[in-house]
């Protein structure tokens, strides 16, 4: 397991992009960050609604009853590689950067000993004359490894979600959800801001003495030094000693201002929506589109972790086929308790249908 290092090359990574700059080279403030590695740290790393939306789905997938062609194949599936939840670390690939690679790593034999999920940034795809996919060339540092991707028996199983623009790489929901994450973490700061200037909207120090003179340069310093004595949340309510001629000119928020708390509510909505969560599960409040928490869950299962777990078991069974024969890698609907309502409804209708045979209820119960 030396080939997992920590720092990262990207010469022959999957290219990123650049995030916005001025002509003098500074960033702009306004803009969101581009490139995955940034994005990461702005969304999963430091934003707590998208974290735990990418959470929810990759451990709701782990979770999941998996049943299979071989026992064998599922424990490949569910076993843990070198501490790393297999399922749920190839879920949140999928879900932020839109690719996951499988390393197939073999005993003395030949045969699948475990699989390894690669960083996705640190893989790139090498292919052949014509265009299709011949190798994978994984870099940590100065050190590259070429992994085969044969249609048979790989050393890499190359998992990607729909990318329109692309033909080799997937797009993942980072860029889809930049933009809210982007509002989120400003109105964070900005509350921050709020608290640590008093919890209260700032004010003005005017100096009024009557026959139109100014402050001088020292005094205008020590007023100022003295001000930042009377800021922060722990000064709030500390009563201020005002020379003559100086008097405290309070101002209001506008209500544009007033109004990031929805805003950032918002945005937090729309986080939960690129990953594919229901904003309730997330405890967003104001949110009432499902009826409780039941529905909401089932609606996570329908809509996002099982198409999800069907194109993650899919191409692992596929790329395992090499070595068991009929791979087939599903989930357990049966044993979901999430869907078990759905599942009751199922068996009393087919089961009422007394124009079917036994064989053809059980066939379609999918008990054949």
């Amino acid at each position: 397991m030396k080939l997992f290092g920590r720092k990262a090359g990207r010469e022959q990574s999957r290219p990123a992009l650049a995030g916005a700059v001025s002509r003098s080279g500074v960033p702009i403030l306004s803009a969101w960050p581009r490139s995955y590695e940034a994005q990461v740290r702005e969304s999963y790393a430091g934003n707590a609604v998208a974290q735990r939306a990418v959470r929810v789905v990759a451990d709701t997938l782990a979770g999941a009853p998996l049943e299979g062609s071989d026992p064998a194949l599922v424990a490949l599936a569910t076993a843990r590689s070198g501490g790393q939840a297999l399922l749920a670390t190839v879920a949140a690939h999928l879900l932020l950067h839109g690719n996951a690679y499988l390393q197939v790593l073999r005993d003395a034999e030949g045969e699948v000993a475990e699989l390894y999920a690669l960083r996705p940034e640190r893989v790139a795809v090498e292919t052949d004359a014509g265009g299709w996919p011949a190798a994978y060339r994984y870099k940590v540092g100065e050190r590259v490894v070429r992994l085969a991707a044969g249609p048979e028996r790989p050393a890499v199983i190359h998992i990607r979600s729909f990318n329109p623009l692309d033909d080799h790489y997937g797009q993942g929901c980072l860029g889809a959800a930049a933009g809210a994450v982007a509002i989120h973490n400003a109105a964070a700061r900005w509350a921050k801001g709020l608290l640590d200037n008093a919890a209260r909207p700032s004010g003005a120090l005017v100096y009024d003495p009557g026959d139109g003179s100014a402050l001088s340069s020292a005094q205008y310093e020590r007023l100022k030094a003295e001000l930042d004595a009377f800021s922060g949340a722990g000064n709030a309510g500390r009563p201020m000693l005002l020379e003559g001629g100086l008097k405290w000119q309070a101002l209001s928020l506008s209500p544009a201002e007033l109004d990031f708390a929805g805003t950032k509510a918002a945005a937090a909505r729309e986080i939960a929506l690129a990953f594919g969560v229901p904003p309730m599960l997330l405890g967003l409040p104001g949110d009432a589109t499902y009826a409780n928490y039941r529905e909401a869950g089932r609606a996570l299962w329908r809509m996002t972790v099982l198409p999800l777990a069907d194109e993650v078991l899919t191409s692992i069974a596929q790329g395992l086929s090499g070595w068991f024969e009929g791979a087939r890698l599903a989930v357990n609907l049966d044993r979901v308790t999430v869907l078990a309502e759905e599942r009751a409804l199922q068996w009393q209708a087919i089961g009422g249908a007394d124009f079917l045979t036994g064989e053809e209820k059980r066939g379609l119960l999918g008990l054949v």
